[in-house]
């Protein structure tokens, strides 16, 4: 079972109907592909533990403590994505399906307060980002940032902050537009990590399944 794939894959199939159209598909593409996608971060990650001392002096605090709470984000969803690689392996071999082993293998793992602090972490980034979008001048400082965090090695970084500045920009134009989105995520993710632990085996298993085949 490839844990990452399923994972962006049961993204897209929670929020079809945002990725699709609407006041929060672009929103919903930024988290699913800086958030939930099932593409390598090593890169950026490694661009992460260098940010304290390249970029502070050019930015506000707020953006400083977003890029290490990714870098955090990322550093326990691999942990944790690990483990069920490791979980899913030790399936029995009865254990079919990609969505009845990925269930198997998420209560095999547990770590519920993990899981919890994930999707706390994501929508602190979110909140933060909103907040950006309100500091005046901030998005010239981004543009202008351009060449120096090129040559900084931190342009990975630097896509990051204005796409995400940028989209929550768009929102935050909208009445409560960000802070509606983020309780869309909130509401949809935590249904979800309530159902992998709590539900009935079966009934689980066929959500599961139902949310990936939205996704194809």
């Amino acid at each position: 079972m490839q844990v990452k794939n399923l994972q962006a894959r049961r993204f897209v199939g929670t929020y079809t109907d945002l990725l699709a159209s609407g006041p929060y598909a672009e929103a919903a593409q930024f988290f699913l592909d800086e958030l939930y996608s099932d593409k390598d971060y090593a890169e950026r990650d490694a661009q992460f533990a260098r940010i304290a001392g390249a970029i502070e002096r050019f930015f506000p605090s707020q953006v400083v403590a977003t890029a290490v709470a990714l870098a955090e984000l990322h550093a326990l969803t691999e942990e944790l994505d690990h483990a069920m690689a490791v979980a899913s392996a030790g399936l029995e071999a009865n254990t079919a399906g990609e969505a009845a082993r990925y269930v198997a293998a998420w209560r095999t793992v547990g770590r519920r307060a993990d899981r919890e602090g994930q999707l706390a972490v994501v929508l602190d980034i979110g909140r933060e980002m909103t907040k950006l979008t309100r500091t005046a001048g901030l998005r010239t400082l981004l543009k202008m940032m351009r060449a120096p965090a090129a040559a900084a090695g931190l342009s990975s970084l630097q896509r990051f902050l204005e796409h995400g500045f940028d989209t929550f920009a768009a929102m935050a134009r909208r009445p409560a537009g960000a802070e509606a989105f983020l309780g869309l995520i909130a509401s949809r993710e935590k249904d979800l990590i309530r159902s992998l632990f709590d539900d009935e085996l079966v009934a689980c298993e066929t959500d599961l399944a139902r949310t990936l085949g939205q996704a194809r």
